[in-house]
């Protein structure tokens, strides 16, 4: 009688020795268990004939301890037929976890060059993948309930407002902010599968889909008497930060980044770095634009951050938050008002007032034509049908 593997009993009859012993699920696909010593658990092994290569792929499927001894066999056998699907379909012979996938990501990124978008994927990787159960689990194994439970958990983590507070606050994660982490997340596993570390996107094609309308149109707006006035109240370090953010789209982050060096004085051309949208671009500045951002430069050296704060440091969310808030409070304007209300106030008025194109709106903005037709287009809209009108007879 042949030696056994796909019962307990006939493992345990097993002599001890290194090399597996092998069973057939179907022609060049076996399923091996390795008994090393009497009173071994075992391991199990996958193992795959190339016929292209005339080579033998294996892979390590473990102890499968955590089953009872009777059902090890079974779930080595769909793990193993699972393995040769994937290699059917083109897949790679080399297994990588879900914190490989997410670093691979990041390499991927910073390779082609997008190396401020690396750095904010890579910082939400370590928040909320690294040190999750999730970021174990190999490709082959993630399925639908493991993603939907690592959405879960992080939908239900708050967020902290302030965490250099002695006494953080904390918020309810939004909906846009979720979207934000699933998409990075999201990225990460479709380059996988466009690698072929896996050959199948059912388990998060659905469970990171994005929640509808949570980035949705921002509706504080400050129209130009208003972006003045907030100006006016505030300290003059903050005051000439908000002044730049009114004269051109940028996100408040890559107006905080630039030195001196961005700026060609003598051409009147700021050159934006490596924004959101992953390149640099050149932006071609009117003459009083220009004359003000050259007064920020005066007697400041090349390296020097061109609108900086009172002690010649660069700007962040965190400390242009407060210094924003009191200015909109002491000129009348609504709490809600940020950084990036002025950016979006700017927008607005060259999509409606000024009616710039979108598209170079998006490459004065450094986004895409679609993210501006999606917050914008409406505007647009009111446009064409106003010209419409005037065509009544």
């Amino acid at each position: 009688m042949g030696k056994r593997i796909d019962t307990v009993d006939g493992r345990n009859r097993l002599d001890p020795r290194t090399p597996p012993y092998w069973q057939k699920v179907t022609t060049g696909c076996h399923v091996g268990f390795r008994k090393m010593s009497a009173g071994s658990e075992g391991s199990w092994l996958a193992q795959a004939y190339d016929s292209s290569t005339h080579k033998q792929t294996r892979q390590s499927l473990g102890a499968l301890d955590h089953l009872p001894a009777h059902q090890r066999f079974d779930a080595a056998k769909k793990q193993a037929e699972a393995w040769f699907e994937h290699l059917g379909r083109g897949g790679s012979t080399k297994v990588i976890t879900v914190r490989t996938a997410c670093g691979n990501y990041v390499s991927r990124l910073r390779e082609s060059g997008a190396e401020k978008n690396a750095d904010d994927i890579e910082a939400r990787f370590k928040r909320w993948i690294i040190n999750d159960k999730i970021a174990d689990l190999t490709l082959p194994k993630l399925t639908r309930k493991a993603v939907d439970d690592w959405r879960n958990r992080l939908a239900n983590t708050p967020v902290v407002v302030n965490p250099y507070a002695k006494v953080p606050k904390t918020r309810v994660r939004a909906a846009s902010s979720l979207n934000r982490d699933m998409a990075a997340f999201r990225a990460a596993l479709n380059s996988a599968h466009d690698h072929g570390d896996i050959t199948t996107d059912l388990a998060w094609r659905v469970a990171l889909r994005a929640v509808e309308h949570a980035d949705g149109r921002r509706d504080t707006y400050l129209d130009k008497s208003q972006r003045a006035k907030l100006i006016s109240k505030a300290s003059a370090d903050i005051g000439a930060f908000l002044h730049g953010l009114s004269l051109v789209p940028l996100r408040p982050g890559a107006l905080a980044s630039l030195t001196v060096a961005n700026l060609n004085i003598q051409l009147g051309v700021l050159t934006v770095g490596k924004d959101k949208a992953g390149r640099d671009r050149k932006i071609k500045l009117p003459p009083d634009t220009a004359k003000f951002f050259a007064e920020q430069a005066r007697d400041k050296l090349p390296a020097a951050v061109l609108l900086s704060r009172a002690d010649g440091a660069e700007w962040n969310k965190d400390s242009w938050k407060k210094p924003i808030r009191a200015a909109a409070v002491a000129a009348g304007l609504t709490d809600s008002v940020t950084s990036y209300t002025i950016r979006h106030s700017v927008i607005t008025d060259l999509v409606s007032i000024e009616k710039l194109d979108l598209l170079t709106v998006a490459q004065l903005s450094g986004t895409s034509v679609a993210m501006i037709e999606k917050h914008y287009g409406h505007l647009r809209a009111d446009h064409a049908s106003k010209a419409l009108a005037g065509l009544a007879l």
